[in-house]
């Protein structure tokens, strides 16, 4: 299993943000969107908020490539509407060439500490 963690910032709007959290509860997301995450081999996938600071947590099967996986999204007319719609909610930062959702990077895991 592969684990992926990503950044996004919200714009500092309170109205946006409880429209975005509302977007994103149960039976909300788009069918399409769900299912387009689900046979890119994506096994989990969880997002937290604090202020406007967002962290998403990926589990995927040793299949997936975020390569292949924003070919598909590419491809996908209702993934891109749904992406579409999503940045009228969140921030895209200055170094990362016009992607919303940052890699981050590992620096630590305790159980490579014995």
């Amino acid at each position: 299993m592969q684990k992926f963690c990503f950044t996004c910032d919200l714009k500092n709007d309170p109205e946006l943000i409880k429209e975005y959290k509302e977007y994103h509860k149960k039976g909300n997301v788009w069918k399409e969107v769900l299912e387009s995450i689900k046979t890119s081999g994506v096994l989990n996938m969880e997002i937290y908020l604090i202020d406007t600071r967002m962290f998403m947590i990926i589990d995927a099967d040793d299949t997936f490539s975020l390569k292949e996986k924003r070919l598909m999204d590419a491809e996908n007319e209702q993934v891109q509407k749904w992406e579409t719609m999503m940045n009228k909610f969140q921030k895209i930062p200055n170094f990362s060439n016009g992607e919303k959702w940052i890699l981050m990077e590992k620096i630590f895991d305790l159980s490579e500490h014995g």
